[in-house]
């Protein structure tokens, strides 16, 4: 058993500061407006850096690794731009410390370094840029091995179409370096505190909830002499995911929406799961509509997968609606925006109609600030969810594994509404949190190839049997893309749950060609390794006690008769056998049917609590998961051969629940 360490950032609010020697406590307006001023030193210091050496020439040196003095280039940014003479001057006028301009080193190296690594993916693409049409496979043998360490699926896509997108504007002439393809880049208003040490921030704790940050902040925007900084004492209040036993570590100070945030990295102590040796996995599906549809594995003695049928959806359709809602919102007001701003600049300073358009433009560019801000924390907030209860499935179900399938390229072609639908999902933010809480409870993450998950059969298919995709099981004439049914094997289940199997089988049958990145710490089976899903009754409980079959001897008479049912009832009717006389006035003739204002008891049994909705237990209402059952870990004998004629797969999986 290995120990690692855990690292993860919590985002928290600090709203009042004591500054000290003083003792004078200022209120949350006036602290954002000093850390707006310090943010915004640190942010025009690392900006001259990064436009000052963005050329080719400085880029090979930084890539290199190594200095005038030939030494290798130290780890820390802020060391190796000094060790490099890139060092960061303060305005004209502005007094900063040693430790003010480290933060700013410190910022403009990580931009830069980010470059570098941007400028290697854009030349590999370029020297292996096809003459005409795409890569064949030759050519992406030749990119792959020109590519850095580190470069995902995501990143050449990105910049091919950066590229590409460059030579259609320049008559088809590629780009030569970075800094010909793209401009300087920005960098982001914030104080890396981690690059300072103790004469310019402190950090400690104050009880079990809540930490003493202690940071130098500037009184005025200019400070020109020593006596304008001065000690800032803030108390934050620790959020429940850092635990107890958490290590604090430097944090970075910003502003969102003129108030002040702290980012606090803190470090737990994890035990390291293995990649391999896994018995029990849970294999989970991304879907469009439906966020995650999972099934849980097991591997046999024999080398074979075996699953107990069972379905784990957690659907977001509700929430997917809402948020494609709110992005064609964002839309709009971007038009109006950029609508009213061309109305503006085309009319002269003097026009009274210019003030007007410009607070229009101004509101509208307001309203959509607001509505992104607000699609992020959705989108954030759905993906921890999901992410928590896909962890607590694996938990329940006793599992040590859970295969992702790596949907990095998955992007949609043809349809500009699915184009929409697939950017603004949340798959990288859900994989991260995966990763996350799978770390604390100790399960391995791994994510598998996605190709051909949902085209061949789960049960027979083994790369050759393909599925029929149907609109629904009702339906088996029509085209579709729900429900996926086989001609040889008479599998009929949903089209998610199919490939869940499949992404199962994967990773419980590829253990042993599991890659782990050490930059990141993130497994990747590297081969795919098909094998056939069985499906297997989980042993009895003991909770339901079968009926002793009857033991009756020989028959010596004749079977005596039932006596005949009386005709009457004792139970008054509850409507009139004939009608009512008609109403001539007064009170209302008896004999009417009551009305029942009791809501209707559902029924019970395992078909009811399979389909019926379930909200989850995170705080979405209108999300619809699987309730999470700790059920054995062990499944029974697995069920070789075809269903039973005129029993649909589904009924046959609901009674195996």
């Amino acid at each position: 058993m290995s120990v690692g360490v855990l690292t993860s950032t919590a985002t928290c609010a600090a709203l009042s500061a004591v500054v000290e020697p003083t003792g004078v406590r200022v209120r949350e307006r006036v602290l954002a407006v000093r850390v707006g001023w310090l943010a915004g030193l640190v942010a025009g210091m690392a900006a001259a850096v990064v436009s000052g050496h963005w050329s080719s020439a400085d880029l090979d040196i930084l890539a290199g690794g190594v200095g005038p003095d030939g030494r290798a280039l130290p780890v820390r940014g802020w060391t190796a731009l000094r060790r490099l003479g890139w060092t960061a001057a303060a305005p004209g006028g502005v007094y900063v410390s040693d430790r003010v301009r480290r933060c700013a080193e410190e910022e403009a190296a990580r931009a830069l370094r980010l470059a570098v690594h941007r400028r290697q993916v854009v030349a590999a693409i370029v020297a292996t840029w096809p003459e005409h049409g795409r890569r064949d496979e030759a050519g992406w043998r030749a990119l792959r091995g020109l590519l850095p360490p580190g470069a995902t699926t995501a990143e050449i896509v990105n910049r091919t179409r950066q590229v590409r997108a460059h030579a259609y504007a320049h008559g088809g002439a590629l780009p030569r370096d970075l800094p010909d393809l793209e401009a300087a880049p920005a960098v982001a208003a914030q104080v890396l505190l981690a690059a300072a040490d103790r004469q310019l921030a402190t950090i400690a704790r104050d009880g079990g909830d809540r930490a003493v940050l202690r940071v130098q902040l500037p009184l005025v925007e200019y400070p020109a002499r020593r006596a304008d900084w001065a000690w800032h004492t803030m108390a934050i209040a620790l959020p429940p995911t850092v635990a107890a036993g958490a290590v604090l570590c430097a944090p970075t100070l910003r502003l969102a929406r003129h108030r002040v945030r702290v980012d606090l990295p803190h470090r737990t102590a994890v035990v390291r799961a293995a990649t391999s040796g896994h018995r029990v996995a849970l294999g989970i599906d991304w879907g469009v509509n439906t966020l995650l549809t999972a099934t849980v594995g097991r591997l046999t003695d024999t080398g074979r997968v075996v699953t107990d049928g069972r379905m784990l959806r957690y659907d977001a359709t509700a929430i997917s609606a809402k948020l494609h809602r709110l992005r064609g919102h964002r839309e709009h007001l971007a038009a109006k925006r950029t609508h009213h701003t061309a109305l503006a600049a085309g009319l002269p300073d003097t026009d009274p109609r210019t003030a007007r358009l410009q607070a229009l433009a101004e509101h509208a560019d307001t309203e959509h600030e607001r509505v992104c801000a607000r699609i992020r924390h959705l989108n954030k907030a759905l993906a921890w969810s999901a992410a928590r209860w896909a962890v607590d499935q694996a938990v329940a179900l006793h599992a040590s594994a859970v295969y992702v399938e790596d949907l990095a390229t998955l992007q949609a072609r043809g349809r500009r509404k699915g184009n929409a639908r697939l950017s603004g999902q949340v798959r990288g933010t859900v994989t991260d949190a995966i990763v996350h809480l799978a770390a604390k409870a100790g399960l391995a993450v791994v994510t598998v190839p996605a190709r051909g998950t949902s085209r061949y059969c789960p049960r027979c298919g083994q790369g050759s049997t393909e599925l029929t995709h149907l609109p629904a099981p009702d339906r088996p004439q029509q085209r579709g893309w729900k429900w996926a049914a086989c001609a040889r094997c008479r599998l009929s289940t949903d089209r998610d749950h199919a490939a869940a199997m499949r992404i199962t089988a994967r990773g419980l049958l590829a253990q042993h060609h599991v890659r782990t990145d050490r930059a990141t710490g993130r497994h990747t089976t590297t081969r795919v390794v098909e094998g056939d899903v069985a499906t297997a009754r989980r042993p009895a409980t003991g909770t339901r006690t079968r009926k002793q079959p009857v033991t009756r001897g020989p028959k010596t008479g004749p079977t005596p008769k039932r006596p005949p049912a009386s005709k009457l009832s004792r139970r008054v009717p509850d409507r009139r056998t004939v009608p009512a006389p008609p109403c001539t006035g007064g009170q209302r003739p008896a004999g009417q049917e009551p009305k029942n204002h009791h809501p209707r008891v559902a029924a019970s049994g395992p078909a009811h609590d399979f389909l019926k909705p379930q909200h989850h237990r995170t705080g979405f209402h209108h999300v619809h998961a699987t309730p999470v059952i700790c059920l054995p870990a062990d499944f029974g004998p697995a069920r070789h051969g075809h269903a039973p004629p005129g029993m649909s797969e589904t009924h046959r999986q609901i009674q195996e629940v």
